[in-house]
């Protein structure tokens, strides 16, 4: 298993509804892209488990150029009241 702390600042994709992310930082990328094989089931989506204060959901990171996006679900953004643009840490485990 890996196990990684990150902090970092939120974005937004929007398409038909809002989204929100973290995108991994290049040394964390970097670690992912060595496993990566054995962690996908399939298109490069690798399943993950993101802790942020008190709340854990399961979720799958999604690959995009220079780095993987850690998606923010309602379930982990609302109890934690996160917003677009806010700075957070969260623990990132697959």
């Amino acid at each position: 298993m890996l196990k990684f702390e990150i902090t970092g600042t939120v974005i937004e994709w929007r398409g038909p509804a809002p989204f929100y992310f973290l995108p991994t930082p290049i040394e964390v990328t970097e670690e992912i892209e060595l496993y990566k094989r054995e962690l996908t089931y399939g298109w490069g989506v690798i399943p993950a488990k993101v802790t942020i204060g008190q709340t854990t959901v399961s979720t799958s990171l999604i690959p995009r150029t220079g780095s993987f996006y850690i998606p923010l679900k309602d379930a982990v953004r609302k109890p934690n009241q996160i917003a677009v643009s806010d700075e957070i840490t969260l623990i990132l485990e697959l």
